[in-house]
């Protein structure tokens, strides 16, 4: 409803953002985009620009604040990044022509899932997710927009549901349902996501697979129709939906990932010193896309993992064609992104300068691994498509020195159109073609000071002064009468003059509209470049795993089907590239098929942590078709890898490093198969001692008893090494140390049996502790020591038990003391209590107890 005291044109602004009420609204006013009321404060703020106001002398100025067209782009860029969405409104129409307020329109909405152009640009892959549910299930789908890709899911439960959000780092997640409020709670507050909220759903069924369930369909339209609401435009780089199985997958949750150091180095957020950073020898920004991928995905398909060694083994043994491969692979752009901004209509010269010479490479490509001549190539060599016509197309019409621009010429090469070139030569020799036409005439006229002026009233004409207008010639005709001159034209002067004009004015419009026509070419083959990107980025990640594995001397592993696991002096990978080959101490790990569970006893800073998360490396990198850091390697295929390594809280959540460790544990024990991995370190030591060893003990049992996975057990308990003589799974090796003239050194090298000691003091001395708090800290061990003797305890004679009274563990399953307290508990109507009656009934059962 309009307001009889705003302007026609603050009223349009206020009618568009009514539509865009969660996005900060982009207002295009000539040079500026500008933004108004709430979104002009906060934006001031949030990117520290000046906040000024219009109508600054009415009753209630409007905030107001404007950004310059030709830089916005880094301002949307910081409001998207802080989890906002931008709505761009534009001119629609000249404002020139305009006849009252000029047309505007929302042309795009960004937001963090959908962001595709950036003034800083990123090679890695940014998912759009949207979420449905039928009660029973969880859809979900994600999508790329920068590169097309679409996939879609289900997963049996919520955890599921938000660790493969966190997975996919999502910033931005579409929900399709009624989200409960722990729910929501979890996504935006603890996962820091945008959520939005919508029903819509698309039509559009061309990209959606007939023989997903209806969940999964729904959840994927939903997608396209957000997609098709902020984007408004054709999207022809969008692929074909593709359904995948987490199960399909080597499956890990995000705390497993992260605990690991696989995409990035959990205590710095960097790339270095990641798993991904070790194996990153692509040449590719589709490589490293890929690779990321492998990584966060590996295999549990024999056979598939078996032909990804079996090409990387063919690479190594061909050294120089596997180095003439990578040179090749240097030239190549990201086909894909490329492939997105034809479909956006964002492409400029330039892109398709780099298009053309990545399609120029590929014949290269291709006929490096032709020349390799070996069988298992062949499948990969015929996905790689050359596309000639299309690099002919782009080397023939695009000028090599084009520039990013569109609407100012020259980006079309000469030789291409004809009537473009008849422009170009009237530009270029006009002015020479005028001054022969002047030359001319002077000679025929015999008019001495004859000569050829313009002006934007008369064009080109020849000025004749009144003292030689006897002269003229007959096919002068008169242009202009001046107070002592006369302009006069020709036919001839008249044709040169026009073409001229029509050259200048028509030529940059003409260069366009070749360009439009010359980019509607190219969107025709964004299908077959899609797939021939997906070719490259596997061509690139294979040569860069052969790299790495020759550059680190990796061997190729075995696969069985018994359940052992050999490693002969394995090493953590990336550890070993940081500290170098000479500095890293190797252990073998062996765990034949009747083990289940090794017990790993120790001192902090021995190496437990290294030795468990390197068999999960070791098993992640085979599993992904890499070489491993190995002497030899001999595993089973493995279905899931879960951890619980080093001392974490959850402070968002309010959660503390022991209930971390005991969600993480649950997850593992009610998700584990006899086919999966497990990696517990140090669990339990978050409570009382007696509390943290009870719980260590019950969920060994329970492992070996019940689960069966194959299980590294880290833990300071040394009373637990004796479960081996009860469970015959149970394999105790610790962590060697040399204890020498009271000086204790640390040797990083697992052997056989139970640790004796847990040398935390001399850890202590090596933290620089101060000397005598470490002496009196051994005084009072040889006291606890030496009471502890004394003392029986279920698990062994040396750890002191205190059994007064006052400290015994409350037994929560020993209800014949408490039942009565229980019953009154039981009975209490919490909700409708006053505080006075809660502190009354608490006073009271207190006292009971």
């Amino acid at each position: 409803m309009s307001n009889p005291k705003i302007s026609p044109g603050m009223q349009q602004y206020l009618d568009i953002k009514a539509d865009y009420p969660d996005a900060f609204l982009l207002f295009r006013m000539g040079d500026f985009y500008e933004l108004f009321y709430e979104d002009a404060v906060k934006a001031a703020q949030i990117l520290e620009i000046g906040l000024t106001s219009r109508n600054k002398n009415a009753e209630n100025p409007i905030p107001m604040a404007g950004v310059p067209h030709h830089s916005v782009q880094q301002y949307i860029d910081v409001l998207i990044e802080l989890g906002y969405k931008v709505a761009i409104a534009e001119q629609m129409e000249d404002p020139k022509k305009a006849v009252g307020v000029v047309k505007r329109e929302v042309v795009q909405v960004i937001t963090p899932g959908t962001v595709v152009d950036s003034a800083k640009p990123n090679s890695a892959n940014n998912f759009l997710v949207a979420i449905d549910s039928n009660g029973n299930q969880f859809g979900l789908s994600y999508m790329d927009l920068a590169t097309g890709e679409f996939y879609v899911t289900t997963l049996s439960d919520f955890t599921s549901l938000s660790s493969e959000i966190l997975n996919l780092k999502a910033k931005e997640v579409l929900v399709g349902f009624d989200l409960s409020d722990s729910q929501e709670k979890l996504l935006r507050q603890d996962h820091n996501l945008l959520l939005t909220f919508s029903q819509a759903v698309s039509d559009e069924t061309t990209l959606l697979d007939a023989d997903i369930s209806e969940l999964e369909k729904t959840v994927a339209a939903k997608l396209l129709a957000y997609i098709q609401e902020t984007q408004m435009r054709e999207l022809s780089h969008l692929q074909k939906l593709v359904h995948y199985e987490i199960k399909d997958y080597l499956q890990m949750s995000f705390s497993t990932k992260a605990s690991l150091d696989l995409i990035e180095n959990a205590r710095t957020g960097k790339k270095h010193g990641s798993l991904y950073w070790l194996l990153d020898e692509t040449k590719t920004a589709m490589g490293m896309r890929l690779l990321r991928t492998w990584i966060d995905r590996p295999l549990i398909n024999e056979e598939a993992i078996a032909k990804r060694q079996n090409i990387i083994q063919i690479l190594l043994e061909n050294f120089i064609e596997r180095a003439d491969l990578s040179d090749s692979l240097k030239g190549v752009y990201d086909i894909e992104r490329l492939s997105s901004r034809v479909s956006f209509g964002k492409v400029n010269p330039k892109d398709l300068l780099q298009l053309g010479q990545t399609l120029g490479q590929v014949p290269y490509i291709k006929a490096v691994l032709v020349a390799i001549g070996h069988t298992e190539l062949d499948d990969l060599i015929s996905q790689i498509d050359e596309i000639p016509e299309l690099e002919s197309l782009i080397r023939s019409a695009i000028a090599p020195n084009a520039q990013a621009t569109i609407s100012e010429g020259n980006i079309i090469r000469t030789g291409f159109d004809e009537r473009l070139d008849h422009y170009r030569k009237v530009m270029k020799e006009g002015t020479g073609w005028i001054a022969e036409i002047e030359a001319k005439e002077r000679a025929a006229s015999g008019i001495n000071n004859l000569k050829i002026d313009y002006n934007k009233k008369d064009g080109y004409y020849f000025h004749v002064t009144n003292s030689n207008l006897s002269m003229v010639p007959d096919h002068f005709f008169r242009k202009a009468t001046l107070k002592n001159s006369e302009r006069y034209g020709t036919a001839e002067l008249a044709k040169i003059e026009g073409e001229m004009l029509e050259a200048r004015e028509e030529s940059a419009q003409l260069e366009y509209d070749i360009f439009m026509r010359v980019r509607a070419r190219v969107e025709s083959y964004i299908s077959r470049l899609q797939l021939l990107a997906k070719a490259i980025a596997t061509v690139d990640v294979l040569q860069s795993l052969a790299q790495v594995a020759e550059n680190n001397h990796y061997v190729r592993p075995q696969f069985n089907h018994s359940k052992e696991v050999s490693i002969i002096n394995g090493r953590h990978a990336v550890v070993e590239k940081v500290m170098g080959v000479r500095e890293y101490i190797p252990n073998s790990i062996d765990l034949g098929d009747q083990v289940t569970i090794q017990l790993i006893t120790g001192p902090n800073m021995s190496g437990k942590s290294t030795y468990m998360r390197q068999l999960a490396l070791t098993v992640i990198m085979a599993q992904m078709g890499s070489y491993v850091s190995a002497d030899q390697a001999n595993l089973p295929l493995f279905d899931a890898i879960f951890t619980r390594i080093g001392a974490a809280d959850d402070l968002i959540s309010g959660q503390s490093t022991f209930m971390v460790e005991m969600m993480e544990a649950n997850q593992a024990i009610k998700r584990a198969s006899q086919n999966s991995l497990i990696l517990f370190d140090e669990l339990g030591r978050g409570t009382a001692t007696y509390d943290g060893m009870a719980l260590a003990q019950s969920i060994i049992e329970y492992i070996h008893d019940n689960v069966g996975a194959k299980t590294l057990f880290a833990t300071h308990y040394h009373e637990l090494t004796a479960l081996s003589q009860e469970l015959s799974g149970l394999h105790n090796v610790h962590v060697a140390t040399l204890e020498k003239a009271g000086e204790v050194t640390f040797l990083h090298k697992i052997s056989e049996g139970p640790a004796d000691k847990s040398y935390g003091i001399h850890v202590a001395k090596i933290a620089g502790l101060p000397q005598n708090l470490l002496q009196r800290a051994d005084k009072i061990l040889r006291e606890l020591e030496s009471q502890s003797k004394s003392v029986a305890t279920p698990w062994s004679d040396k750890a002191k038990v205190n059994t007064t009274e006052s400290n015994q563990q409350l037994d929560l399953f020993a209800n014949d003391s408490y039942e009565h307290i229980i019953e009154k508990l039981k009975e209490i109507d919490v909700m409708n209590l006053t505080p006075m009656e809660a502190m009354t009934i608490l006073y009271d059962l207190k006292k009971d107890l």
